[in-house]
């Protein structure tokens, strides 16, 4: 076999090292941004939702609540469900957080992100949505809503994150799921018995507020005891 010398290389090979620059300036420049909020939930869904959809009203909802209890918002920064829950949160005078990615396609950024952060990478922006979040809720979507969701609660299965609350919302959209999950990967052996139990799947805006604020605020006692000690 031939050995490939310099010239034969493909232009996208001599650049690759370069692009390592680019990524580390993505997390440096967002890590900075961030490092700076109180801890947040964030917020996946849809970005084809429409405003008149009853999950963008919920969206809404929500995360103003969330935001006049002092909890930023962050979301992938796009249109439909990102742009309802970013919308929810500036509507609350809160942290409005949108993570946009730059796509050929359906996303751009939505004007209620009184924080946007652009992203080139996927798994760099992917990393901001979890990191500085303590909760997640995930409204319909597909998927890259089904993307984030597996990841994270992947993430919470194997201990890598702490047991943040993980919601489901929208009962109708995410019952068939969890069905499939019991039936055949717990039942298959490919999940343990209680995996499931992980994500909380719910209809109602005031429940998930409170159990994510119920954390937050059990996780604050928490560390004011373990500063008293130290």
């Amino acid at each position: 076999m031939a050995s490939i010398t310099h010239k034969d290389e493909a232009p996208f090979t001599r650049e690759d090292p370069w692009r390592i620059f680019r990524i580390m300036a993505e997390f440096v420049d967002s890590f900075e941004e961030l490092s700076r909020i109180d801890p947040a939930v964030t917020i996946f869904g849809s970005a084809r939702t429409k405003p008149r959809d009853p999950y963008y009203k919920a969206a809404v909802d929500m995360s103003k609540k969330l935001a006049k209890a002092g909890v930023p918002v962050i979301t992938g920064g796009g249109p439909g469900i990102m742009e309802a829950a970013n919308k929810g949160a500036a509507q609350g005078k809160g942290t409005s957080i949108g993570l946009n990615i730059e796509l050929p396609f359906e996303q751009c950024g939505n004007k209620y992100a009184n924080l946007p952060i652009n992203f080139h990478y996927f798994f760099s922006r992917k990393v901001c949505l979890v990191k500085y979040s303590l909760g997640f809720v995930y409204m319909p979507g597909g998927f890259g809503t089904l993307d984030e969701l597996f990841e994270v609660v992947t993430l919470v299965q194997t201990h890598c994150i702490e047991k943040f609350p993980l919601i489901l919302y929208g009962k109708k959209h995410w019952r068939g799921l969890l069905n499939w999950a019991r039936n055949t990967l717990e039942k298959g052996g490919f999940i343990s018995p209680g995996d499931i139990e992980l994500m909380t799947l719910t209809d109602d805006i005031d429940e998930a507020v409170e159990l994510l604020l119920n954390y937050m605020n059990e996780r604050c006692s928490e560390k004011r005891i373990s500063n008293a000690f130290n």
